[in-house]
């Protein structure tokens, strides 16, 4: 999501009763630690919950508000995960009510401004001295992607040059009213040490949700940030660990 994104979260902010506010949401119960199981490597990169690829990752859920903790009804999603020597997978399962989308879609290149729309987000570091520096991965239910170099301790935009080098793929099952959004993420975009097991690295997951501005949306996470004065998904603080088992 974009760093600049504070004038629609003060609205959320403002539309927020009090007793949604943190410290309330601190008391969410959800374990802080994501272990990733090793495997082989699977070969293409499938969509489908069922294939083998998936069978064996450990699964996470985003069922929470960002900036509350309360229950996301109707839209709880479900993220699995795994690593083998080179990459670390993810495969996003969101159940929608309604697809706020860019049309038609650009998926042969990042798309700026991607979190406007319905989009999942992974945030990784692997720096746990410079808690502020990590990286960005964003898919939309069209395939169009993002990825971004994030250090918010530096003022502007960034390297908007970078790139991982990272595997996307995305799908529509409109019949079931579910997307499905999958990524293979190279280790070495976000560390520049080997990944071996008992690495560990910080970050969170995130999706975006519904039309409207951004007060009208919802945002989700696996780690609530229980903050409603600046945008909630970019708070290192607040981040979970992912363990390389």
């Amino acid at each position: 999501m974009s760093l600049g994104h504070l004038g629609g979260l003060l609205l959320i902010a403002l539309a927020l009763p009090a007793q949604d506010k943190p410290p309330a949401c601190e008391s969410y119960p959800a374990g802080d630690t994501v272990i990733l199981p090793h495997q082989n490597e699977p070969g293409a990169l499938s969509l489908d919950p069922a294939a083998p690829m998936w069978r064996t990752g450990v699964m996470a859920k985003m069922d929470r508000l960002c900036q509350t903790g309360r229950e996301a009804a109707g839209i709880q999603s479900e993220v699995r995960a795994f690593w083998t020597d080179s990459a670390i997978y993810f495969l996003f399962i969101c159940p929608y009510k309604v697809l706020n989308l860019f049309t038609p879609p650009q998926p042969g290149g990042p798309r700026n401004k991607l979190w406007d729309r319905d989009v999942v987000e992974i945030f990784l570091g692997s720096d746990w001295e410079h808690t502020r520096r990590y990286r960005e991965f964003e898919i939309a239910p069209t395939g169009d992607w993002i990825d971004l170099a994030i250090d918010l301790d530096r003022r502007g935009p960034g390297d908007r040059s970078w790139r991982s080098g990272w595997t996307t793929a995305a799908r529509i099952d409109s019949k079931r009213k579910v997307w499905y959004a999958a990524a293979r993420i190279p280790l070495s975009a976000v560390s520049d040490t080997p990944v071996v097991r008992g690495s560990r690295w910080r970050g969170n997951l995130y999706r975006i949700d519904g039309e409207g501005p951004d007060a009208m949306r919802s945002f989700l996470c696996w780690r609530p940030s229980c903050v409603t004065d600046r945008d909630p998904n970019h708070v290192p603080e607040r981040f979970g660990t992912f363990v390389f088992q």
